[in-house]
């Protein structure tokens, strides 16, 4: 197991971190539960585009997003999702990766209760279903991917670009052409992709 570095997020390419995050794994260490699972989607967001959250500026909600990259950014979607995102780039740029997606890896009883599900079938194929099922809530906005609560590693699993599928992110057509941009990006034909 090995933690991504700062390094990592600090780069300046939202488009190419969210690409890379493909195949990591997101772990939650919440009420001393372990839960985990591989990254199998992922939508990236710049401040320069109108789907970002940060695009007209700093606001209670996004200001977390104007950290350095490396951590976390959870917010609420209409009142009722939580959505984690990986913050990237510098401190003041606000550029975010939304992670949609994990196919289930560690703890996945304890992400069956949470989600008061019957099974594990489609049990983190959307971004409020994983952090459901994660224990990812808004306690944990603003929390450094280096410390103990939540985290991202490199398990060594390779995936090469053929078996990627880049497509318009969803549920942002209020930002006109940008919503066209192909910043979506999933494993193709896993069955954890949300729909």
């Amino acid at each position: 197991m090995t933690k991504l570095p700062k390094s990592f997020y600090q780069r300046q390419d939202v488009v190419k971190i969210a690409l890379e995050l493909i195949g990591k794994v997101l772990v939650t260490n919440v009420n001393e539960t372990l839960t985990s699972g591989v990254i199998m989607e992922t939508e990236a967001y710049s401040d320069r585009e109108r789907g970002c959250h940060a695009y007209k500026g700093m606001t209670a909600r996004n200001k977390v997003m104007f950290g350095e990259g490396g951590i976390a950014y959870v917010y609420l979607c209409y009142g009722i999702h939580r959505m984690m995102n990986v913050v990237t780039n510098k401190k003041g740029k606000a550029d975010a990766v939304l992670i949609r997606a994990l196919k289930p890896l560690v703890g996945i009883d304890r992400m069956i209760e949470r989600a008061r599900a019957n099974s594990i079938a489609r049990l983190t194929s959307g971004p409020g279903k994983l952090t459901k099922a994660l224990g990812i809530g808004r306690e944990l906005n603003g929390q450094s991917l280096k410390g103990s609560d939540i985290w991202i590693q490199d398990e060594g699993i390779n995936v090469t670009k053929h078996q990627i599928v880049s497509s318009p992110r969803i549920g942002i057509d209020y930002a006109g052409e940008d919503a066209l941009l192909p910043w979506r990006f999933s494993f193709k034909d896993s069955e954890w992709v949300s729909r």
